[in-house]
């Protein structure tokens, strides 16, 4: 897939950016988990979803509460259709109880 062709298709996935690492396009979403563990919960959500799907992302927990997710075909070097399915379904995932919530300052 072309950078223009998913260009096209990145605003129908909310919360999803598009990344040119290297040559590949890949889609990318972040997440402040409540705590470690819930990142390792909200990794076992995107764990069913991706196997179900037979496609796999790249996810990574750095910090101990700074999640993102990394969706593309490894097979082809880029992204697919597919990619932009398997991100549609993980945003349908109730996340809210694993996330921290926004601090509002004055």
């Amino acid at each position: 897939m072309t950078e223009e062709s998913a260009s096209k298709l990145i605003p129908k996935v909310d919360g999803w950016s598009l990344v040119n690492e290297g040559g590949t396009l890949k889609l990318r979403r972040s997440w402040k988990v409540k705590s470690f563990i819930k990142g390792l919960e909200l990794f076992q959500l995107v764990a069913d979803i991706a196997e179900a799907e037979g496609h796999h992302p790249d996810l990574h927990l750095v910090g101990w509460n700074n999640v993102t997710v990394e969706i593309w075909t490894h097979a082809v070097g880029g992204l697919t259709e597919n990619d932009f399915i398997l991100a549609a379904k993980i945003n349908v995932i109730d996340l809210h109880h694993l996330l921290r919530k926004k601090v509002n300052t004055p």
